[in-house]
């Protein structure tokens, strides 16, 4: 799966293998849950007997799962929805998130615990000192029948604070984009943003916040406007993601709309790559030595991400190469088998957080990038 690891250190590549040891027996037994008849869903149930071969006895490891045929996003448009429940989950509360459907019928995916679980993992990755225990927090995004807000509510909560959430439709956003109608796109993300300032100048304490890269922007220019700063109004922690994420935007915003690294700022921020199928990729840190490179790294072993090529999606690019981004769920709530993302990016090295292969310059695929409007993000 991974050429080129002769470069890694011995005390990486050793992490290395026991990510991938405990990857293997994850997958195993996330493949046994979904095609056993007393705890699997009526979908993979279904779609065992399509199968030239049978996974209960023959994926015992993460290789194994490039068996499956590619993942087809068609496959999560319409219902009914029950057919994606766990047996084993059949009488939990299920919610349901969408992801995409700016045309024609949405994406959607069962959810139980899943957003919970990954946004715990991802809390144990923020720095108290900028992400304070007992904060409460903003939640400028995507309100509806997305994750996001749920997630961001429950990151919040479980770091013993209470979220503010503003109201913000993406898909009408995408729709004044297709439109043309700039004028009125001005006044939605005002409208936004004059939600996201009454929260933050309202007294209640709010020092950290989830916001997209635009958002983001366009709320320090709006207190600027107003003579303040997020320093002033008391933000401290910042955890953001988003196609928009890129070396040049994190520059511009750390040094001219914060006003300087977390020392000189007192503003710390965080770069996520994520969606409502994988979970939460974390990034290594972003530093300016580094030119603002961002590199994200899969929750494995609850999901992985590989760089591949964009000719053969079966076969991993060597590392520094681009290929488009392939992702694999592996959790008792959902399974995923190589979904081929609307992203692609640059293969990057394991390091010591996180053993195993990352991905940077991310950016939508250019297959299809032409065609995609990427909105709020």
């Amino acid at each position: 799966m991974n050429s080129g690891e002769s470069v890694l250190s011995a005390d990486i590549a050793a992490k290395a293998q026991a990510a991938k040891d405990k990857l293997d027996q994850h997958a195993y037994e996330t493949v046994q849950w979904h095609f056993h008849e007393s705890t699997g869903c009526p979908f993979w149930l279904a779609k065992k007997k399509e199968l030239n071969f049978d996974p209960l006895t023959e994926v015992k490891t993460y290789e194994d799962i490039q068996k499956f045929p590619l993942f087809e996003d068609e496959w999560l448009r319409g219902g009914p929805v029950r057919r994606w429940v766990p047996k084993a989950f059949a009488n939990d509360p299920v919610y349901v998130f969408e992801t995409g459907g700016t045309t024609g019928i949405p994406k959607s995916r069962i959810a139980i615990n899943d957003f919970r679980t990954d946004y715990e993992n991802f809390s144990h990755t923020l720095p108290d000192q900028y992400f304070p225990k007992g904060s409460n927090w903003l939640m400028l995004g995507p309100s509806g029948p997305r994750r996001l807000r749920l997630a961001v509510e429950h990151l919040a909560q479980y770091r013993g604070g209470i979220s503010f959430c503003i109201d913000l439709d993406p898909r009408w956003v995408v729709k004044l984009i297709k439109k043309g109608w700039m004028e009125h796109l001005e006044e939605y993300k005002k409208h936004c943003i004059d939600q996201a300032i009454t929260i933050l100048t309202a007294g209640h304490d709010v020092k950290c916040m989830f916001g997209t890269p635009k958002l983001i922007e366009a709320l320090c220019l709006g207190l600027e406007e107003k003579g303040t700063t997020l320093a002033e109004v008391g933000i401290t922690g910042i955890f953001s993601g988003g196609t928009e994420f890129t070396p040049q935007w994190t520059r511009y915003c750390v040094e001219e709309l914060f006003g300087g690294s977390p020392e000189e700022s007192g503003i710390y921020m965080t770069p996520t790559y994520g969606n409502t199928l994988m979970g939460l990729a974390c990034s290594k840190p972003v530093t300016a030595a580094e030119g603002y490179k961002i590199s994200y790294y899969a929750p494995q072993p609850r999901a992985v991400t590989e760089v591949v090529s964009f000719d053969d999606p079966m076969e991993v690019v060597p590392y520094g190469e681009t290929g488009r981004v392939k992702l694999t769920t592996l959790t008792k709530e959902f399974f995923v088998p190589g979904f081929l993302e609307r992203d692609e990016g640059e293969r990057e090295m394991p390091f010591e957080k996180y053993p195993w292969d990352g991905v940077s310059g991310v950016r939508p695929f250019h297959g299809i990038a032409s065609s995609t409007t990427v909105g709020v993000y």
